[in-house]
């Protein structure tokens, strides 16, 4: 779902980084004003958390991949403005350091990943837990809301890649970026996403959500005893886990390289082969002269450090400024 540098138009990519612009200084906000100094260092679990899910590539139906992203989740664990600072910052990593996601198309991956589906997924988990008593009520309310909200945040995905070759294309008629339009963009992407990658993401939200409750309840709930232990035994787990991310064979769909794209349509869209090209220090996190595997896990550990101490920085930052 990330999508990369050149397959949006530079006008496209700013109309939506524009709209992202006073989401995020909302977001913010309302951190800044309700997320106490003690609860502040969970932006960075709950960063690290979505930058270490998104990792986990895996097999779609039509032969392309695709990961969960934790937005919904982190919503339900710190609300859906802490979620767009959260799951941003994920990203921002994510294409500055290991060239996953576009740096130019940062603001509509976050407006995909980061607004839409929290703010979708926050809601809807809400709107159910409040009619189904009990803990496995929420559980299944967290499934639903995260099965949904990655659905919408694919359907928007879709319809930004859709729309390029509507109002983007050259002397000639050919399209000048993104080459599909929304009659191939969104069966392709709608269709893994309603089949497996819901489900998937579902699953993860609902399961990773009871292991908290059970064993890091103050996470949720005030005035119990801090205890974050079983949070970081479970980042510490899913780095040793992420190599099964290269598992998953085929590119995700709308994430393929000028090469791909020349094999799929013949030709390379002027757009892409004179676009941006920003080179990444750890590009697909493969670190060089390193075995793929263990080059996976060495990003994964810098990945998480990097947004450690980036949210060391915003929290030092709103300290000073209180």
């Amino acid at each position: 779902m990330h999508i990369p540098d050149n397959f949006l138009s530079p006008t496209t990519c700013a109309v939506i980084g524009t709209t992202m612009l006073p989401i995020w200084k909302r977001a913010a906000a309302k951190v800044k004003k309700e997320m106490s100094r003690k609860k502040m260092p969970l932006l960075g679990i709950c960063a690290a958390f979505s930058f270490l899910i998104m990792m986990f590539n895996l097999p779609l139906p039509g032969g392309t991949t695709g990961h969960a992203v934790g937005a919904t989740l982190i919503a339900i664990l710190v609300g859906p403005y802490g979620a767009t600072i959260a799951v941003t910052i994920a990203l921002a990593i994510q294409a500055l350091f290991f060239g996953d996601g576009g740096v130019l198309a940062l603001g509509a991956n976050s407006f995909n990943m980061a607004f839409v589906m929290p703010f979708t997924g926050y809601y809807i988990y809400n709107l159910i837990s409040s009619r189904i008593k009990g803990e496995k009520g929420k559980y299944l309310a967290a499934f639903i809301a995260a099965y949904i909200s990655l659905n919408f945040a694919a359907l928007f995905t879709a319809i930004e890649f859709g729309i390029q070759p509507l109002l983007f294309k050259d002397s000639v008629g050919n399209p000048i970026y993104c080459p599909y339009g929304l009659n191939v963009s969104i069966p392709a992407m709608m269709i893994p996403h309603l089949l497996l990658a819901g489900f998937i993401e579902g699953a993860f939200t609902a399961g990773i959500l009871a292991y908290i409750k059970k064993l890091s309840p103050s996470i949720i709930e005030e005035n119990i005893k801090e205890n974050n232990k079983p949070i970081y035994v479970l980042l510490i787990f899913m780095i040793i886990l992420v190599p099964i991310g290269l598992l998953a064979s085929g590119t995700a769909w709308g994430e393929w390289g000028i090469t791909e794209i020349k094999e799929r349509i013949g030709f390379i869209p002027q757009g892409m082969k004179e676009g941006f090209d920003f080179r990444s220090l750890i590009p697909e996190y493969y670190v060089s002269g390193i075995p793929e595997i263990l080059g996976y896990i060495i990003s994964a550990v810098i990945g998480v450090i990097l947004i450690f101490i980036s949210v060391k920085l915003i929290v030092t930052i709103k300290n000073k400024r209180a």
